[in-house]
């Protein structure tokens, strides 16, 4: 009979930032381990807090399924040796799957015999192997940071303080460093007690007895609607972003919203200031009015219930005005200083030790961004904007505010110019040049700051691979997908008219004259083609099917902005009936386009009015394409002019004719086609669905 299975690991406080992925690294690996064990269930459910990591298997089946199925082995010219008898891979074979040689047979698939055993398993009791499965799963998990104590081999993100391991009511026989499993879990730890669990049914209701709400989305909503319980109460807006809001999620096993208030004095500080200093130092949530502006009252999450809330208030106000004298007295030493000074500064700061200081680099942006103004043809104000703008562009790095709050960089910076006169919109270029910041961030909106962003990513970019430090799988400790993935947000959204080439090419020729590159600068403008290529991919995949982007990438996509426009015209096209013929057109010429040894069309040569009529359409197509390159519809109605031709030429035209010249001269007027075809698309990748 089904029972269901609960696993508790009671914990030390495990970091927020870590439960997230523990809780759902455990419920993977579970999920895992069922399949892999023919396990039946109706479902995994993972419960966590700060202090405990749990998981209930619904309804798991009490034996495992048993396994009747036929297993292919090597083919029979492999299997048998050249006496007719079972080679040493047939035997391997055997011993593999657990059976006896003699029990192989030959079966055909596909026109070839194969060696087959029949394998059958039957299941054993589910409680026989919980026991050492759990066991494994709990040992094998990973953490960003693991520890150790007492005198245990075992690395855990925390030490493991109770563990309850129940299938129905029985108790699995399972031990942690010294800590044997049983029934007996810890509620809250000011507020409640221990509690048994008889049975995984009862465990969300214990643990509430105890003032333990165990289920996130629940304990996640609770908090939400506390706070605009309050908001609503106190016509506020309690601006409650999403990464902070998982923090607390994760620090509170008992959630109740309380609010305090602060000195109306700190409002003199930029609004940014105090608003990070509250969710980066307390985890407050910011108290914002009607126009976004901040109000002296901040809003925290409290661990516990709703005793002496007043008191809990007037304790956090204390610790809250401690932080914000610090952050004013830091914004008041900051006026003092001059961007010369700091500036200077930066060069005692190293950004890499191959790439020079902070200083170096700042260099290096000024001269790539004056090159980029120069591309785009930007005024005479606005290159003198970009100049100023890149030369003091990380002058606020140094300042005490932004070593405090890293997170602050480029907004005091912005603030900070401003003060010192400097012109609005190199100030607002110091600020917007650090954007998008992250995904779902805006662009710069200025021109000037569009062109130092563009210059600082990119030198980062061709810097790191210009050394060899090429993002692999998870490794990236650069950001240089995220500043990627910038840029090309920045050309999409902003219009930017700038190639990928002219901004490779521009980076690389600053940073070869710095003699910074140790790698062969093709190879490194490749390897940045490839790199940028799959964050091209990635925006058109929002946009289009899969076969539209391969089709499309495979033509290039060194004008990004161009690039995504033509991804959106052809699964326009994609979608209409009539255009799959078109396609069927297409692809035929480009099969033996292939075979063409030369483009050069003699018209003389033509023999038959279809290959004369199909040579006139495709130069007045190739004329209009030519004159709407940047405009993808216009070209692919002209491309589809050809399709009647094409269709008229390979019904009448032997292409491939036993005079030569012929023959050569008909696939030139192929591979010209083609060459058109291919500056869209490569059409041969498109998918359609069989009907």
């Amino acid at each position: 009979m089904p029972k269901h299975l609960l696993l508790e690991l009671g914990l030390e406080e495990v970091p927020a930032r870590f439960v997230r992925g523990a809780i759902e690294q455990l419920q993977e690996r579970v999920e895992r381990w069922l399949e892999q064990s023919r396990i039946a269930h109706e479902g995994v459910k993972a419960y966590a807090t700060p202090r405990r990591l749990a998981i209930v298997v619904h309804h798991a089946a009490d034996k495992q399924t048993d396994v009747h199925e036929e297993v292919k082995g090597p083919a029979r010219k492999i299997a048998v040796d050249d006496r007719g008898q079972w080679s040493k891979a047939t035997l391997g074979f055997a011993r593999s799957q657990g059976v006896d040689p003699e029990q192989l047979f030959f079966k055909e698939l596909n026109g070839v015999e194969y060696i087959y055993a029949n394998k059958s398993s039957i299941g054993t009791d589910t409680a026989d192997v919980l026991a050492e499965g759990l066991s494994s799963i709990v040992h094998a998990m990973t953490f960003p940071k693991n520890m150790r104590w007492g005198g245990y081999e075992m690395r855990f993100v925390r030490p493991i303080r109770w563990v309850v391991a129940l299938f129905g009511s029985d108790i699995i026989p399972i031990e942690f460093t010294g800590v044997q499993a049983g029934n007996v879990s810890r509620g809250h730890r000011f507020l409640g007690q221990e509690t048994v669990i008889t049975s995984a049914e009862q465990y969300v209701e214990r643990l509430r007895e105890q003032h333990v709400i165990v289920d996130i989305e629940e304990r996640k909503a609770l908090i939400v609607s506390q706070l605009e319980q309050l908001a609503a109460e106190k016509q506020w807006h309690i601006s409650i972003k999403e990464d902070l809001l998982e923090e607390v999620l994760f620090l509170v096993e008992y959630p109740t919203a309380l609010f305090g208030t602060f000195d109306e004095s700190f409002l003199r500080i930029p609004q940014d200031v105090l608003i990070t200093s509250m969710r980066e130092h307390q985890r407050y949530f910011p108290v914002l009015d009607a126009q976004n502006q901040l109000l002296p009252y901040f809003v925290t999450v409290r661990n516990g219930d709703d005793k002496g809330l007043d008191i809990v208030a007037k304790g956090n106000e204390k610790v809250l005005r401690a932080r914000l004298s610090d952050a004013k007295f830091f914004y008041q030493e900051d006026q003092k200083l001059r961007i010369e000074d700091c500036v200077k500064k930066l060069d005692s700061i190293v950004f890499h030790e191959e790439l020079g200081t902070l200083g170096d680099k700042v260099r290096r942006i000024r001269a790539i961004a004056d090159k980029l103004a120069a591309v785009v043809k930007a005024d005479d104000q606005v290159a003198v904007q970009v100049s100023r703008a890149a030369d003091i562009c990380k002058f606020d790095l140094v300042t005490q505010m932004v070593y405090e709050f890293p997170e602050l960089q480029g907004q005091m910076g912005e603030d900070y110019a401003l003060k010192l006169n400097e012109d609005a919109e190199v100030a607002r270029a110091i600020n917007e040049h650090y954007k998008p910041r992250f995904a779902g961030d805006t662009a710069p909106a200025s021109l000037v700051g569009q062109l130092v962003s563009l210059a600082d990513k990119m030198d980062t970019l061709v810097g790191c691979f210009a050394i060899g430090i090429i993002p692999t799988g998870s490794q990236d400790p650069y950001a240089l997908r995220r500043q990627a993935t910038g840029i090309v947000q920045m050309i999409v959204e902003q219009n930017v008219p700038l190639t990928l080439s002219q901004l490779f090419d521009v980076a690389l020729d600053v940073q070869e004259q710095a003699q910074l590159l140790k790698r062969n600068r093709v190879d490194v403008r490749n390897d940045l083609y490839e790199f940028f290529g799959l964050r091209v991919k990635n925006v058109l995949s929002e946009e289009v099917r899969y076969d539209v982007v391969d089709a499309v990438l495979a033509a290039g996509y060194d004008d990004v902005k161009l690039t995504i426009a033509r991804g959106k015209s052809l699964m326009n096209a994609v979608q209409q009936e009539t255009f799959k013929t078109t396609v069927e057109s297409f692809n035929r010429v480009a099969n033996l386009a292939a075979k063409a040894e030369h483009e050069d069309v003699k018209e003389e040569l033509f023999e038959q009015d279809q290959e004369r009529e199909l040579y006139a359409s495709w130069k007045l197509a190739h004329e209009q394409i030519e004159r709407s390159i940047q405009q993808p519809e216009q070209v692919l109605v002209e491309l589809g002019k050809l399709e009647k031709p094409i269709t008229a030429f390979f019904d009448d035209v032997m292409v491939m004719a036993k005079d030569e010249a012929v023959k050569n001269n008909r696939l030139a007027l192929l591979k010209r086609i083609a060459n058109d075809l291919h500056r869209y698309a490569d059409f041969s990748k498109l998918v359609w669905a069989s009907v």
